[in-house]
């Protein structure tokens, strides 16, 4: 037998600084998908999931855990991998960097660019962005509000210095930029292709720094002990070790290098088309074939961040609505490439509106319909063909596994599931146009209602057999509605030809593959729960009302109110950014606060009036204490405190100033 043709796909390794939420998600079950998809297709297929381990982030936060940094992520780890079981991904490998058959690799990797004069010794003296582990030129960081920060993640940077290896990246440039030139399709979207040249190559590459000795949580240098690894030559070196790479048993690595496609976030392109082919270079390997970067799967059109308190888990939605909803929604919704988004009530409309509606609603008519006529068992194929209405239905059915393999190659799933759905909305049609139960009444259309039916059935088969790379487990529940047993059925060569079901096949009516939802409740009790699992507010107690001696109350009266230290203590802080500011109306006092929390928008009314013009605080980040209970003012509900600090000048009279944030902080963070 020839040998098959490989198809070697990977994600990004993530970083388990915090549990996976749905946008890693998303990018998985991609991955599967096609993974999934080459297999059914007859490609042996290898796919590579895993995290990236270490570094500063992680040391830090294990620090303020108290564990050790691998115990820490030991725990993300086992989660990580819990959610892929549940999303029904079957991966071949996870590798992670803290495993030793990828530290062994990354040394030898390190000696060798050592050794052939990429790497040299030197010191750095940059701008350091922690969360990204990235070092920044002063020419490169972005200033908001007089703070330099990241320009990628937009976050605070730190001046470092420290002895460090560089990589010559320089020495490269001109080799990656021809490169990248004539292979078009190495970067996809072609966007980003363009992003890198422009941004990057053409103004010129800057040497990379590849170890650090301010940590310890890396990959030891071996020639060099107080260094360690850093993050990129570790990170990217996965999608070798962990086939063997450079290792007596490599087996694996002469399978299947060079990888069919990387896919990443666009967050992440510049290390996966930049550094990673350099180096693949530099080792004299073979790049892979394509980089996929693929866009962020946003929250209400906001990117999902924990400080904005807007991350969604897929865990929730899949113990509610089954994986293979969630997996359909995520592939359907977002055309691959661009930036997609999630919303409770849009997922939950895609399911009623193409899985029950529309697919489900196909299999319960059909089945139902040949155990009303046929009794159960699929009839014979007859003559009784209407050419207007049977072959157009048949035709489209038979190109489909082209269509659909057609958008996979490019990884478009949004396109290939809508040219499926196509399909199954053509089949629904053609039962109000062919009108079965009209058939069904005489005898003599019987053979035109056999067509009728078994066109039915066999579009029905196409689409199970089809949709099974996107969504596991329902073709298997399609298959037992229409009795097919025979796996050779199921299979991707049996779409060859329209027309495979036999006669005699005992069809059995079963549940609904997707019961219709009830949006409004669904929505309450998606609600509900997010407020249940989400982290609890400490309750103001009531206390009895007491009317303050009219002295002491001239001497405690601010323009918006104290709390007792024992209060404040129970209080909870955050961020919240002014959306717009108004006088309200007949008081002299009073400010009304629209103000952005991340996650939600609050009212708060404050007595500052005659201290600020109502546009000054405008995009301001002021601090609130956000915990306390509703309180009316002026006929209008004021939900929580502004902060602000007071001086009583020696004329008696007062100065009022807010308390804010400096820089560009989340709405919703907590100060602490």
């Amino acid at each position: 037998m020839p040998e098959k043709k490989t198809y070697y796909i990977t994600t990004p390794i993530y970083y388990p600084s915090g549990n996976m939420h749905i946008g890693h998600t998303y990018t998985t079950v991609a991955a599967d998908t096609m993974a999934r998809f080459k297999k059914m297709q007859g490609y042996d297929t290898y796919f590579l999931t895993g995290t990236d381990e270490h570094g500063q982030k992680i040391e830090r936060k294990a620090e303020e855990k108290g564990v050790t940094p691998k115990a820490y992520v030991d725990e993300i780890v086992a989660n990580a991998k819990d959610l892929w079981k549940l999303m029904e991904v079957e991966y071949n490998d996870f590798i992670r960097t803290t495993d030793e058959r990828h530290e062994k690799v990354v040394q030898k990797i390190f000696r060798q660019f050592y050794e052939q004069g990429d790497i040299y010794k030197g010191s750095y003296e940059g701008l350091y962005c922690t969360p990204c582990e990235a070092f920044w030129t002063p020419t490169q960081v972005v200033e908001k509000d007089g703070v330099k920060c990241c320009p990628d993640c937009g976050r605070p940077v730190e001046p470092m210095q420290e002895e460090s290896y560089f990589f010559r990246m320089s020495k490269y440039q001109d080799w990656l930029l021809d490169y990248l030139q004539t292979h078009p399709d190495f970067i996809q979207p072609a966007s980003r292709a363009n992003e890198m040249i422009n941004n990057f190559l053409k103004p010129g590459l800057q040497d990379l720094c590849v170890s650090r000795t301010s940590f310890k949580w890396g990959v030891p240098v071996d020639f060099d002990p107080k260094h360690v690894v850093y993050v990129w030559i570790d990170a990217l070196s996965n999608y070798i070790s962990a086939l063997g790479y450079d290792t007596p048993d490599d087996h694996l690595f002469r399978k299947y290098w060079p990888a069919d496609v990387h896919l990443v976030g666009k967050e992440i392109v510049r290390f996966h088309t930049i550094y990673w082919p350099i180096m693949l270079h530099a080792l004299g390997l073979p790049l892979p074939k394509q980089v996929f970067a693929h866009g962020w799967l946003l929250f209400g059109n906001d990117k999902m961040s924990k400080s904005k308190g807007n991350v969604v888990y897929a865990q929730p939605i899949v113990a509610r609505y089954g994986a293979d909803a969630l997996r359909y929604y995520l592939l359907r919704e977002m055309p691959f490439g661009a930036d997609g988004n999630y919303t409770n009530e849009a997922f939950l409309t895609r399911v009623n509106a193409d899985l029950a509606n529309d697919l489900g609603n196909l299999v319960s008519r059909t089945v139902a319909m040949i155990e009303k006529y046929f009794d159960g068992a699929l009839p014979a194929w007859t003559d009784a063909v209407d050419k207007d209405m049977d072959l157009p239905l048949q035709q489209h059915c038979a190109q489909l596994p082209a269509l659909v393999s057609e958008q996979m190659d490019k990884l478009q799933f949004s396109q290939a599931l809508t040219e499926i759905w196509k399909v199954i909305g053509e089949c629904n049609k053609y039962i109000d146009a062919t009108q079965p139960w009209v058939l069904g009444r005489s005898e003599e259309s019987r053979p035109r209602l056999a067509n009728v039916l078994l066109t039915l059935a066999e579009c029905v088969r196409y689409a199970a057999v089809l949709i099974s790379p996107f969504m596991p487990r329902t073709p298997e529940r399609i298959f037992a509605q229409l009795g097919i047993a025979d796996e050779a059925l199921k299979t991707w060569d049996s779409l060859d030809t329209f027309g495979k079901l036999p006669a005699g096949l005992k069809v059995c009516k079963g549940e609904a593959l997707f019961p219709r939802l009830d949006i409004k409740k669904e929505l309450e009790a998606l609600a509900a729960e997010a407020e249940a699992n989400a982290p609890k507010l400490p309750e103001k107690k009531a206390e009895p009302e007491k009317k303050p001696e009219k002295k002491e109350k001239e001497k405690s009266a601010l323009p918006e109110g104290c709390v007792s230290a024992d209060d404040f203590f129970k209080c909870q802080l955050r961020v919240a950014k002014v959306i717009s500011c108004e006088h309200v109306k007949k008081s002299e006092k009073l400010l009304k606060f629209d103000l952005d929390l991340g996650s939600e928008r609050r009212t708060i009314l404050s007595g500052i009036a005659k201290f600020y013009e109502s546009e000054q605080l405008i995009g301001k980040n002021l601090v609130i204490i956000a915990n306390l209970p509703p309180r009316k003012m002026m006929g209008i509900e004021s939900n929580g405190m502004i902060l602000s600090a007071v001086e009583e000048k020696e004329d008696g009279s007062e100065y009022l100033r807010v308390l804010t944030v400096d820089g560009d902080v989340a709405p919703g963070s907590e100060v602490g």
